[in-house]
């Protein structure tokens, strides 16, 4: 057989193909006074054409340079709103061909904006909501490369919007312009340790075009459509207005910029102003950072997640590095937590020095607040309960953050004075919304949490049902009304009101099952052990109708991802819930339940590495563990056959598949979609492992399928999006690693998505791949001899 196949895009069988030409459901959004239910609807899938627009990528982004926003922006088509509470809908009467998206409510739920989005550029619409009238503010010239194209104003009487500076046919670069020299590139001998990126800058010309696409100014826009100048055109990245109104923090690339690392990396300073643009005060600068200190805990040095304090009318918070930032480095504290009054004449004041590595800050007034701190290495957190005041702090909470059975939940938010969201706290008790998930099941609550006296009491927990609960958010903790979605198998999830006091409860929404034909699939969860003891878990499907009692042996399909965990406890816990929605995509192999296949979906694979022992020490003797487990626990019950097994999974998961298939005899066909192969091409640390190539080549070596390619024996389906954007996952180790598997002789196939990403978007690269999972299924699982 030639290497190359001249195949035409297929469809898959009726079966599967039933389930994936499926009208998308809409998403939904409430006003924040929960006054209002927003229906978002776009195509369940987008087209080839629009993937192939012409895409500009530079220093870690994907442009649409005509249009000025991202090339990988996802779009809605329709939207409609309903009062809550009411079967009333209300269609809002769309621009023609609409491509909409950056949809908000309005701080007063009174308006709703959005952007829409032309060949030629992006422009802002606002609809009335107590008028019916849908209004567009602007040309089709904003600016939503990187700076957000618009934000609310606290009033919701204006907004400030990103611009672009002169037309968009001058940001296109010129494709006949001839460079002016070599690219050059020079170290100064520090060490360092960065990931491989993709979409970098890498020459004069790129670096021009990149700081034309990302120019703007900003504007302030009245209601009535006049502008106001604030800011000339620079190169805005983000902006943020004061709690109280009256200042905007707005941070700003700064050149020299970088061909080793994305955006996110070059110099930035960081200005405060007021609502006219005139400086207040330069609060940050930071230089290029092309040199970062080994491991997932360290960090750059000075001024970071700097931010307005929700609970004050015009103060900065932001945290620096104790120890410069280099995790390796031995310190009594690592970060040290700072507030900064406007406007800004006196020095911060220290709040707390933190022993781990900062995690965030949840405000909640002048005697409570919230800090968290995480230490990779031991997958630590601990919850500091902080009295901003006087900077008095203690401990509260001091778990392993893996550790779900253990989690306390997160307070509930709430608009202050300001209309900024802070923590909910009314006589020195806030209130704590939980996940629940425990060993019998899934149960959220909610705590009502005495901060004087630090206990907890439970107010609520979703009770026993055949359906899963959810807590959505908080209506009025007062009144004990809350938001909840209701889900089952055969029931989509869909909104209630619900009062925890009296139990009573009215639908918000009532979106029907889009996938009816799964409805009599049989469908649990499967709890098993490793060899080691380990728990293990995953969600089994059998075919509709299928005979319990005769038990027909089936072929059976695992689709798992990896992870990993630095303790058996932790690794064993499990979040496979028979209660949700069975919703098929191409993300999972649940469309072969419909064809006679027994599917274990989301099986656990967990690394774990105790201890001074790291996960990847023993990756592979773990990996076939969990196969292990997996297929004898589902044999067990008497519903496969053992002989036709097949694993797959996407990424890291397509990791797992190489290896799994050279490393074992325990699978009939492996699907490996979009992963890396060869690690010596991700040299500086990848997934969860900070040790580098030159910190121990043998375990790279291992850690690479790519390697033991001449140990592959078993039929393997290759499937990568030749555009991939995502760091470590080149397009280049899928053929690269097929070619090396073809020149040894393995039974490989491999099929390259024209345009797609990390992820697949277009309808006919997902329904081909569709076809190409199915007919390889049936030829070397189903029908193996």
């Amino acid at each position: 057989m030639s290497a190359q196949e001249n195949v035409t895009f297929q469809k898959p069988s009726a079966e599967i193909l039933q389930l994936a030409d499926f009208k998308r459901p809409p998403s939904i959004q409430m006003s924040s006074d929960k006054k209002w239910v927003l229906s978002m609807y776009r195509p369940t899938y987008k087209t080839l054409s629009e993937l192939g627009l012409e895409e500009t990528k530079l220093a870690g982004l994907r442009i649409n340079a005509k249009a000025h926003i991202s090339s990988t922006e996802t779009y809605f088509d329709a939207l409609s709103l309903s009062p809550a509470g009411s079967k009333e809908v209300i269609e809002i009467a769309l621009p023609e061909n609409p491509q909409i998206s950056n949809v908000s409510f309005s701080p007063d739920s009174k308006k709703l904006a959005f952007t829409n989005t032309q060949e030629t550029g992006v422009a802002l619409f606002v609809y009335d909501l107590e008028k019916r009238e849908l209004k567009k503010l602007t040309d089709y010239n904003l600016n939503a490369v990187m700076h957000q194209p618009f934000m609310w104003y606290k009033n919701s009487d204006r907004l400030l919007l990103s611009v672009i500076e002169g037309s968009a046919e001058d940001k296109v670069r010129n494709p006949d312009e001839l460079p002016t020299g070599p690219v050059v590139s020079s170290s100064s001998g520090q060490v360092s340790q960065l990931r491989t990126y993709q979409d970098l800058l890498k020459n004069p010309q790129d670096e021009r075009q990149f700081e034309n696409l990302v120019n703007s100014k900003l504007v302030w826009l009245s209601l009535d459509g006049s502008q106001e100048p604030f800011r000339n055109a620079d190169l805005h990245m983000w902006s943020s207005v004061s709690p109280d109104g009256q200042y905007v923090l707005v941070t700003t690339l700064k050149k020299p910029f970088s061909y080793v690392v994305t955006y996110g990396s070059f110099p930035s300073e960081t200005n405060v102003y007021d609502l006219k643009g005139n400086l207040i005060k330069q609060v940050n600068a930071t230089p290029l950072m092309e040199v970062m200190p080994k491991g997932f805990s360290s960090t750059r040095p000075g001024k970071r997640s700097l931010s307005w304090r929700t609970d004050k009318p015009a103060t900065l918070a932001f945290v620096q590095a104790l120890d410069g930032g280099d995790a390796n480095k031995p310190a009594e504290f690592r970060d040290e937590l700072f507030v900064w009054d406007a406007p800004f004449n006196a020095e911060p004041k220290s709040l707390i020095k933190i022993k781990d590595r900062y995690a965030g800050t949840l405000w909640g007034n002048d005697q409570y607040a919230l800090v968290y701190s995480q230490w990779y290495d031991t997958r630590n957190g601990k919850t500091y309960l902080l009295d901003p005041s006087t900077g008095k702090n203690q401990v509260i909470y001091d778990l392993n953050v893996q550790d779900i059975y253990s989690d306390p939940g997160t307070p509930y938010r709430d608009k202050n004075q300001y209309g900024a969201y802070s923590m909910y706290i009314k006589n020195g008790k806030s209130y704590w919304i939980g996940d629940g998930y425990t060993k019998e099941g899934e149960f959220p609550f909610i705590d009502e949490y005495d901060f004087k006296t630090q206990k907890k009491k439970r107010i609520y927990t979703a009770k026993e049902s055949n359906m899963q609960e959810r807590i959505s958010s908080v209506i009025d903790i007062d009144k004990g009304d809350i938001l909840v979605s209701l889900q089952s198998p055969t029931d989509f999830p869909n909104y209630y009101s619900k009062n925890i006091k009296s139990g009573k409860q009215k639908a918000v929404t009532e979106i029907a099952n889009p996938f009816q034909s799964l409805d009599k699939v049989h469908k649990e969860v499967l709890n098993y052990k490793r060899k080691d003891g380990v728990d293990l878990s995953g969600t089994l499907y059998l075919p509709a109708g299928y005979d319990m009692n005769k038990k027909e042996k089936l072929p059976l399909l695992i689709w798992a991802y990896p992870r990993e965990y630095k303790d058996k406890n932790t690794a064993g816990q499990s979040t496979n819930n028979p209660k949700l929605f069975t919703f098929p995509s191409y993300g999972s192999f649940i469309y072969w339940v419909a064809k006679g296949y027994a599917v274990l979906d989301n099986a656990a694979f967990p690394i774990v590495g105790e201890g001074t022992q790291e996960p990847n020490d023993n990756f592979i003797e773990q990996l076939v563990g969990n196969a292990e487990a997996a297929i004898n626990a589902v044999d067990e019950l008497g519903y496969v056959d053992k002989n036709k097994v097949a694993v797959g999974g996407h990424s890291y998961g397509a990791f797992m598949t190489a290896h799994l298939l050279s490393n074992s005899k325990l699978f009939a066909a492996g699907i490996a979609r979009s992963g890396a192969y060869n690690r010596t091409l991700t040299p500086f640390g990848f997934q969860s492992e900070q040790r580098n190539l030159w910190d121990d080549p043998n375990l790279y070596i291992t850690m690479s399928p790519f390697f033991s390619a001449d140990k592959m024996k078993t039929p393997m389906l290759l499937v990568h999006g030749a555009a991939d954007n995502n760091p470590g996952t080149f397009t280049l180790q899928t053929e690269r690693y097929f070619q090396a598997l073809k020149n040894l002789g393995a039974p490989v196939r491999m099929v390259l998505l024209p345009r797609e990403s990390h992820g697949y978007a277009a309808k006919e690269n997902i329904f081909h791949l569709l076809w190409e999972q199915d007919q390889f299924l049936e030829k070397y699982v189903k029908n193996k001899q």
